[in-house]
């Protein structure tokens, strides 16, 4: 990896932005451990991005791949520090597409689908290739997505996330508390306010995505098709508050770090080393 231009990977989500640095020449992109460097800021702390990414780079950033949910304010401010680190590297806009990387995006209108929930999906598929799946992501906002075993991603849901939902109830009820970092659950039902808040939004997650597993089984159990080697999905959890959610989910499911992360690094890898991701 000695000299090996470098691509910056950002996925810039709603509360905070994640980076990873990568060779152009990895065979393997999504796996982890094989990444030069990555990390993370708040939102608050973004002026650090840059010294973070400096201090872990001591080659050539030839390339950029920015996927932002955040805004533009953010993005402004992303690439002013860009602009300071690696002047010279190509900036790439990651945006989903009616097709790319071996994913066909038969949302109504394919644009208009999230770059972040795109980028999940392509790393999901080049992690499970052949599967159907259902992808979901656990942040501000949790998004519950199905991708069908021959690769189309058919569509989606999208609701508060787990601490959004508990935050939401503390400023618009009158006499709830504000509840800080939701923690598991002792009983079903509590003896407390504020553990009852969160007993009901962890609930309320893990009701929506068991309904949405239980609910694609079914679709792909009553369209069955010799031709798709797997009918029932495989579940993949990722995002900041799927720890507590996975304990108390009832369906077989794997827990997947950096999706936007690795499916970026999928598309960038790929147009590096001018080669078509089935």
């Amino acid at each position: 990896m000695k000299n090996q231009p470098l691509q910056l990977l950002i996925d810039a989500g709603n509360t905070r932005v994640k980076w990873a640095l990568i060779a152009n020449n990895l065979s393997l992109p999504t796996q982890v451990e094989n990444w030069v460097k990555h990390g993370s800021v708040l939102h608050k702390d973004l002026p650090a991005l840059s010294s973070q990414i400096a201090d872990a780079s001591t080659q050539h950033i030839a390339s950029i791949w920015i996927s932002n949910v955040a805004g533009n304010d953010l993005q402004t401010a992303l690439i002013a520090q860009f602009n300071q680190i690696a002047p010279t590297a190509a900036i790439h806009y990651f945006r989903a597409q009616p097709e790319l990387a071996g994913i066909t995006n038969t949302y109504a209108q394919p644009t208009q689908l999230g770059c972040d929930r795109f980028a999940s999906a392509i790393a999901a598929r080049h992690l499970f290739s052949d599967q159907a799946l259902l992808v979901v992501t656990c942040g501000t906002a949790t998004t519950i997505d199905a991708i069908s075993a021959n690769a189309r991603f058919t569509g989606g849901m999208i609701l508060p996330g787990l601490k959004l939902m508990a935050q939401s109830l503390a400023r618009n009820t009158a006499q709830l508390p504000e509840v800080p970092d939701p923690t598991a659950p002792l009983s079903l039902f509590a003896d407390n306010t504020q553990q009852a808040i969160v007993n009901g939004c962890i609930s309320a997650q893990v009701g929506a995505i068991e309904r949405a597993y239980h609910g694609y089984s079914a679709d792909l159990g009553n369209n069955r098709d010799a031709s798709l080697p797997k009918q029932m999905p495989t579940c993949i959890i990722s995002g900041g508050a799927a720890p507590y959610l996975v304990e108390h989910l009832r369906i077989p499911f794997r827990l997947e770090d950096n999706l936007v992360l690795r499916g970026l690094a999928v598309v960038a890898t790929a147009q590096a080393n001018k080669v078509k991701v089935l």
